[in-house]
């Protein structure tokens, strides 16, 4: 179990984590921070998620002083720990799964001794098409049958689309921008196949990471996700995004994802200040005045590490450029939760079975097995439509919901569970949604280069603004490295 890791009610809840209050409490509380009101920093980090604490780790390294105002009482943003209620096992609330070249967040994980486990994937997974359930080999990511092939042309046109040389987190600039911003991926993929079921597994290859229906989602975003999922030796390929070995899910971390985060914060102790969500930033002055609800800190620099889709909640004075108001506008959070039943031993692997599972089940549409301190997990994801249906739903409903569709994917077994747990990221104050923003059509063409452009003395960070890995842990560490570099450049 997580160190420090205080038990709260699962549903919809966040965990006060003792340990990593430190920071505030070493202050005199939360509403205290580690720089005097007086007193000028060289830069003030807004959010203590995982690009947030890369960026404020980079600039202490370098000698920077920095302080981190997180609005919620713990530190990770949307990676997330949480402890069923009953037994008490450690599972992850929000990012989980790491793979091969998002070397940045497994340099972290060694470097806080945050250890990984492989994904379970052998057997065979199930492919669910409208209440039909398809054995397919694991190895897959998608079934082998005559839809998959009537898919494949729309899948193959996307991948083509993205070895393009593509300008990997500029996709402005690649050469057939102004038409694929224009269609949604459902306008694309629909363009090159007519048949049901190819269409619901080209709405599945893009939900599946995105957490949005094919028709809330520019196809130029998507593509430019799918180029994203490697790094500056290894092309980006939907293979690698939707795959489990070899791919974006082959491992987890031993103990949570979130340990590392909150063992980076830790470290950073005092610098960390929680309880802050910022209200304003002022930079008429020659310095920049952040206000938060633990006071106003002055800074040299600023760097917002927030999805652009709510970092304009913040007041800007003065106002930001038409640019950035209109990116922020055509960026909209997923609709995501995750569901996950504990059993006693994972039964599912005597019928041979992986515990994946991909399709159009509801509310459950894709499915991997977990594990946390010698206990087996069913964990399944809620998105888009199926998610805002259950966002007000009394926990009784989700629970009865979920388990039906593992009854329906791996048999009656499947309802002797000993604990369950769920968390509502449409309901979090400070993410509302997830796992990351998505563009409508129109956005990145017109208003991209805003997406990373200083303003002032204002910088931006978050897993969206990354190149590689966007809307995964690498990429949120790699943002806001690429954030510390361009303020510590000022800085000399």
């Amino acid at each position: 179990m997580g160190q420090g890791v205080s038990r709260r009610s699962f549903l919809g809840g966040s965990l006060g984590v003792a340990g990593l209050a430190v920071g505030a409490a070493a202050l005199g509380g939360p509403g205290r921070a580690g720089a005097a009101p007086s007193e000028i920093v060289d830069a003030v980090v807004v959010g203590g998620g995982l690009s947030g604490l890369a960026a404020a780790k980079q600039l202490a390294a370098a000698g920077a002083s920095v302080v981190v105002l997180e609005a919620r009482h713990r530190a990770g943003g949307r990676v997330h720990n949480i402890t069923s209620p009953r037994v008490g096992a450690t599972l992850d609330a929000g990012a989980e799964f790491i793979g091969p070249t998002q070397n940045h967040i497994a340099a972290l994980a060694r470097e806080y001794d945050v250890r990984t486990i492989r994904t379970y994937n052998q057997g065979d997974s199930v492919f669910w098409n409208t209440d039909r359930a398809t054995r397919m080999p694991a190895a897959l990511p998608l079934p082998a049958e005559l839809s998959t092939l009537q898919a494949l042309p729309a899948l193959a046109r996307a991948q083509a689309e993205a070895l393009l040389p593509f300008p990997v987190g500029e996709a402005w600039k690649h050469p057939n921008a102004r038409y694929l911003d224009s269609v949604t991926w459902k306008q694309y993929t629909d363009a090159v196949t007519s048949d049901p079921t190819a269409r619901m597994l080209t709405s599945i290859a893009m939900s599946a990471p995105l957490s949005v229906r094919p028709d809330e989602v520019s196809a130029l975003y998507f593509i430019n996700y799918i180029a994203a999922s490697g790094d500056e030796s290894n092309p980006g390929t939907l293979i690698r995004l939707l795959s489990t070995d070899g791919g974006a899910q082959e491992s987890l971390f031993e103990g949570g994802a979130a340990l590392i985060p909150l063992r980076m914060a830790a470290a950073l102790g005092p610098r960390v200040v929680y309880g802050a969500p910022v209200r304003a930033i002022d930079h008429t002055g020659g310095t920049a005045a952040v206000t938060s609800d633990a006071g106003t800190f002055r800074a040299r620099k600023v760097i917002v590490a927030m999805s652009p889709a709510i970092a304009g909640q913040i007041s800007y004075r003065p106002g930001l450029p038409a640019a950035r108001v209109a990116l922020t506008r055509g960026y909209h959070m997923g609709a995501v939760s995750k569901f996950a039943a504990i059993y006693r031993r994972p039964f599912w692997r005597d019928k041979g079975f992986s515990g994946q599972v991909i399709g159009n089940g509801r509310p459950i549409d894709v499915t991997f097995e977990s594990y946390a301190e010698d206990r087996h997990i069913l964990m399944g994801f809620i998105s888009a439509d199926a998610m805002r249906r259950l966002d007000r739903a009394p926990e009784s409903q989700i629970v009865r919901e979920c388990i039906a569709n593992f009854v329906d994917y791996f048999g009656p077994e499947a309802r002797d569970f000993v604990d369950h747990g769920i968390f509502k990221w449409d309901l979090e104050e400070w993410s509302r949604g997830g796992p990351v923003a998505v563009s409508r059509p129109g956005t990145l063409t017109r208003y991209g280069p805003a997406l990373r452009d200083p303003v002032g003395p204002i910088h931006w960070a978050g897993t969206e603004t990354a190149d590689y890995w966007t809307g995964y842990m690498d990429g949120a560490v790699r943002s806001g490295q690429r954030a510390a570099r361009e303020v510590l450049a000022t800085l000399r």
